[in-house]
């Protein structure tokens, strides 16, 4: 391998590390969405039951923010970006 090929495959191999970083992603309360609009976007994005959504919601609404989610940094990223579809305020913590 040339010293370019090392240098590539050492950069894949780093952004697939950092793909696996473990993070969490915190949904804020707002005074924008329903609890419906909430709900039908948390079960988009985390792909979880009515029940799991409202209680989740419920918790945002009560306490301004929850955590929603955990997972790896990838999976928070796509998380983050499917509620943010609607303007729902998110932040990606590690």
């Amino acid at each position: 391998m040339g010293q370019q090929t090392q240098e590539i495959v050492q950069n894949k191999i780093e952004e697939n590390d950092l793909l696996n970083i473990p993070a969490k992603v915190l949904l804020f309360n707002d005074e924008f969405h329903s609890f419906e609009d909430v709900i039908f976007q948390l079960i988009k994005a985390i792909n979880c039951t009515l029940e799991i959504a409202e209680s989740l919601t419920w918790e945002v609404h009560s306490r301004g923010k929850a955590i929603v989610f955990n997972g790896d940094i990838g999976e928070c990223i796509r998380v983050s970006s499917v509620l943010e579809e609607i303007n729902l305020g998110t932040q990606i913590e590690y």
